[in-house]
């Protein structure tokens, strides 16, 4: 592999690893959270080998952790602290329900962040 491809690979794995201790799981916890074989969770985490974009997939999902996140290095992992509390209120929503949910959610935010006018 070209010198490069191999660097961000490795960057890759690490950011994976990382997010995987952040959330105090195992290797074999994460295998068995995203149906990826131990021996290729562990061949990822050391940068060895590309993954296919539903290998990507299922581990970003298995670690509740955003693709930006592990992709590019100058995105911060930002902690929620509510992570547990939104995933209950989500889980069991349609996807039209979830549609409805991320367009009030963010007209809130932007509601919230506009500033007030003192009139």
């Amino acid at each position: 592999m070209e010198d490069a491809i191999l660097t961000e690979l490795k960057q890759i794995g690490a950011r994976i690893r990382a997010a995987r201790l952040d959330q105090k799981l195992s290797q074999q916890e994460l295998a068995e959270a995203s149906g990826i074989s131990l021996p290729h969770i562990s061949e990822i985490e050391l940068g060895k080998c590309k993954m296919n974009i539903i290998t990507f997939r299922q581990i970003t999902e298995a670690l509740q952790v955003s693709a930006d996140s592990i992709l590019r290095s100058d995105v911060p992992e930002v902690k929620n602290i509510y992570k547990k509390e939104f995933s209950e209120l989500f889980d069991d929503c349609t996807p039209q329900e979830l549609e409805v949910l991320l367009n009030l959610l963010k007209t809130v935010k932007a509601n919230m962040r506009k500033p007030q006018d003192d009139q």
